[in-house]
């Protein structure tokens, strides 16, 4: 144990160190390259900000206008009849558009009904079996340039349904 722990401490900085000497070693100038990495990062952040704001805009409207409340309110009779709790449903939602507004309702829960209660372990597994879908797609494929997405989507949502199968399935066996 006392090992990974040395391990995860120094590795970081051993790693960014052999970078800097390796390039330093094949005269590469390293600082003026860093800079230029930091120079297109910032300008990939402005390419994407629109997309992003856009995209945060849309989730916070969908939530205040009861858009989502009435999209749950149809899955409601479904959790009923498998014994789910209908929480899930809103969570399992907004995670395809917004991992921090999922992470919001996921803490809400956990004030609500704990940690350790069945909908709080269903969320938690929930959580890391499902994927910011829509986030996902247009800040990367913005930044690649990628305009022709085939069957990214529906794979990805067929994914995402079946993470929050399993997280139910096991959220009621826990």
């Amino acid at each position: 144990m006392q090992f990974l722990l040395y391990v995860s401490k120094y590795a970081i900085p051993l790693i960014i160190g052999y970078i800097v000497f390796y390039g330093i070693s094949h005269k590469v100038r390293v600082y003026e390259v860093f800079l230029d990495g930091v120079r297109e990062g910032f300008r990939l952040v402005i390419d994407i900000a629109p997309t992003l704001v856009g995209l945060l805009v849309a989730v916070g409207i969908f939530r205040s206008s009861g858009g989502l409340s009435a999209l749950c309110g149809i899955f409601n009779p479904i959790a009923n009849v498998f014994g789910i709790h209908p929480e899930v449903f809103p969570i399992s939602i907004v995670r395809l558009f917004s991992s921090s507004a999922a992470t919001g309702m996921v803490l809400d829960i956990f004030k609500t009904y704990g940690p350790d209660s069945i909908i709080g372990n269903t969320v938690s597994v929930l959580m890391s079996s499902t994927e910011t879908i829509f986030y996902t797609m247009s800040v990367y494929f913005l930044a690649v340039g990628v305009t022709k997405t085939r069957w990214t989507l529906a794979v990805a949502l067929i994914a995402s349904l079946a993470g929050i199968i399993a997280s139910i399935i096991l959220g009621m066996m826990m």
